[in-house]
């Protein structure tokens, strides 16, 4: 469990739902910052139902209902967060197929035994913890050809240089009314990704750069590897 002076439990406020109570799953899979601009659940594969599937970082739990509710998934779902996987249980806990875990991911693929035909994350911990750690983790608990996808904060939003090597570089997670709070991000181009995937034993299959409309300049970096 996170502590409240965490930057993370800080940023979980300002996103909580609006409503109180179970919600019905969401209609869409949202890779993106803006509703829309990802390709929705067909890159994790044609047939999801009772497929295992799970979420590294899965906030308040909507993309983990719109599978789990809407595709007949088995979703094991895992954030750092209390206070979002209580708010998960509470919106969407009834739903079958779905389990919420207040977990840091990475000792969640290391303690655990079970095997998964689909991990992913959106602006979860992928990007928040040393690739050669978490991604190593990550093949050890997909089954064969077993789907990686994941989108992160794209390395050259807003005119920023891109990241150099293997070291994280500093970014400022925005806060509502008030300055942002440090946080360290591994920010990998393509070819960064694909060397780093690869030394896991996973293979780049699609990259898709998305921004918050089909002509704005990209902002989110999305990807999409199968296990070797």
């Amino acid at each position: 469990m996170i502590e409240k002076s965490s930057p993370w439990y800080s940023y979980a406020l300002q996103d909580r739902p609006s409503r109180s109570g179970s919600l019905p799953p969401p209609e869409r899979f949202e890779w993106g910052t803006a509703p829309g601009m990802g390709p929705g659940t067909p890159v994790l594969g044609q047939e999801l139902r009772r497929r295992r599937i799970l979420e590294l970082g899965c906030g308040y739990g909507r993309n983990a209902a719109h599978l789990a509710g809407l595709h007949g998934a088995e979703v094991t779902a895992v954030d750092l967060v209390d206070l979002q996987i209580k708010q998960a249980n509470e919106s969407y806990g009834k739903l079958a197929g779905l389990t919420f875990v207040t977990f840091d991911g990475l000792d969640f693929l290391n303690l655990g035994r079970s095997e998964f035909d689909v991990v992913y994350s959106v602006f979860g911990a992928v990007g928040l913890v040393s690739p050669s750690l978490l991604l190593a983790a990550v093949a050890r608990r997909l089954r064969r050809q077993g789907i990686l996808a994941f989108s992160v904060p794209h390395p050259s939003r807003g005119g920023i240089p891109r990241a150099r090597g293997a070291q994280p570089r500093p970014d400022l997670l925005p806060l509502p009314g008030g300055p942002g709070r440090p946080v360290a991000r591994w920010e990998l181009d393509e070819q960064g990704w694909r060397s780093a995937l690869g030394t896991a034993g996973l293979r780049i299959v699609r990259t898709f750069e998305l921004g918050t409309s089909p002509r704005a300049q990209p902002n989110t970096l999305m990807i999409v590897a199968r296990r070797n």
